[in-house]
């Protein structure tokens, strides 16, 4: 089994506090939240639109709750890559990875 990447990013209180409260709802353990967080991730980047509703989530304020999960190697590359495409596409934006972290949260939350 590959080793897993820690992937940092910041969520607004709010934003943590559903995440927490939607895990457990959708049957995850407290301990499955990096779970949870991949599929969502692995959701978002399959959709066409993703860099738009990246751009849309760049609105969001009040970043005071930091959050953590660990993710495949590979699914770290397909990150890695879909930042740089967002920064080609909006070149404005900053805080690429943890934008597109909290747009998936945000995505499967709704």
């Amino acid at each position: 089994m590959s080793k897993k990447v820690k992937v940092s990013f910041v969520v607004p209180e709010g934003l943590q506090k559903d995440l927490r409260e939607k895990i457990v709802l959708d049957g995850y353990s407290l301990k499955g939240k990096s779970q949870w967080v991949v599929e969502a991730v692995e959701k978002l980047l399959g959709l066409h639109t993703y860099m738009d509703l990246v751009k849309v989530n760049d609105h969001m304020q009040g970043f005071e709750k930091f959050e953590s999960v660990s993710i495949d190697p590979a699914l770290k590359m397909k990150l890695d890559e879909s930042v740089i495409h967002v920064r080609r596409k909006y070149p404005e934006l900053d805080g690429v990875q943890s934008l597109i972290m909290r747009t998936a949260i945000l995505q499967r939350l709704l």
